[in-house]
């Protein structure tokens, strides 16, 4: 995920007056102009005042005039600073919570519980709640070996579980002798042998984010390999459950045909949701991918809230609610918190 940079810093009249157009656009939806600004803001401030501030932030790329509208609505990068600095997260009723609690207490299957987790999400946030369904089985790196072939090719042989053996072809952006991809497997068995896939994955995530001016010829390589090997693997051995995508119809930010088309494609393809979901995966507690920091165009309108659940051992998967970027993000980041609470609550009581 490539964060928005939002290293700005307002004053705190401005502050308060884009936190306040923030929260009025979610609210209703329309551009809000200054006069609507003005009545809400409810401070002593000439209309000339908050037009000079709102072309301040408009300067700094948080707000935007959609068309020719002459009112303005938040950015990308506005999302950004006010999920990241300024949202007041909405407390929920006992009897919400004690609604949400109850739907994950009537189902012992593991299957049937993550299907109600998903539609539940989607019950109470009115968005699309969906939930990764985790790997059955718990893999352990044994052994890599790398494999010099023709044409920039090299052959992966991978060994989990002392005796599943698994065989990848994977393309290099330069050709690399024998000697150096037998270095880059021997640093892997070093580092990793014995550890869980997962963990893995996380480890060379985290080492990809990493300055590379800073890495040497042999970490370099270890970190192309291992992109293709362990973090771009196949998505099709995962899937998950979703629940609600029709309740995406009903938003006018998204009832663009053509713009929904696409998001429904990439519901049932599956495999950019669920690479989206890795990322995720990688870290621990709530994040959220706003607009085009999923990387992903057909989530360029959207939001996507997650966090991981887990059992008493591990990191198991991630839930997540995808919604319009005008989402309530005081309402939805605190219910896909507890959520993923309750689910890893669930599990754990299940031994």
């Amino acid at each position: 995920m490539n964060k928005i940079s939002t290293d700005v810093k307002l004053g705190e009249r401005a502050q308060y007056l884009f936190k306040l157009l923030v929260e009025r656009y979610i609210a209703d939806g329309q551009p809000v102009g200054s006069r609507t600004l003005a009545r809400d803001a409810r401070l002593d401030l000439s209309p000339a005042t908050i037009r000079n501030v709102m072309a301040d932030l408009e300067d700094m790329g948080l707000i935007v005039a959609p068309h020719t509208s002459a009112g303005r609505v938040p950015t990308v990068k506005g999302y950004r600073l006010f999920v990241d600095s300024m949202v007041t997260f909405r407390n929920l009723s006992h009897q919400e919570i004690r609604r949400m609690e109850s739907s994950l207490e009537s189902e012992d299957d593991i299957q049937g519980l993550l299907s109600n987790t998903s539609r539940m999400l989607s019950d109470v946030t009115r968005l699309a709640g969906l939930v990764m369904i985790p790997v059955s089985d718990r893999r352990a790196l044994r052994q890599v070996e790398f494999l010099s072939l023709n044409d920039n090719r090299v052959l992966a042989i991978l060994v989990t579980n002392d005796r599943e053996v698994e065989n990848r072809i994977i393309k290099t952006n330069r050709v690399y002798s024998q000697a150096e991809l037998t270095q880059a497997g021997n640093y892997l068995n070093s580092v990793f042998a014995g550890r869980d896939i997962e963990a893995v994955k996380a480890r060379l995530i985290k080492e990809m984010n990493a300055a590379r001016d800073e890495m040497n010829n042999l970490m370099a390589l270890v970190i192309e390999v291992s992109q293709k090997v362990f973090v771009d693997s196949d998505p099709s051995s995962k899937d998950y459950v979703l629940a609600g995508q029709t309740n995406l119809m009903e938003i006018n930010d998204l009832s663009n045909i053509e713009r929904l088309r696409g998001l429904f494609e990439a519901f049932n393809q599956k495999r950019d949701i669920l690479h989206l979901l890795d990322q995720a995966l990688s870290a621990s507690g709530v994040q959220i991918f706003i607009g085009e920091e999923s990387g992903y165009e057909v989530l360029d309108q959207c939001s996507v809230v997650t966090s991981t659940y887990a059992d008493s051992h591990r990191t198991l998967g991630v839930l997540a609610v995808i919604g319009p970027t005008r989402m309530e993000y005081e309402r939805v980041i605190p219910i896909v918190d507890l959520t993923a609470k309750m689910l890893s609550s669930a599990l754990n009581s299940r031994g």
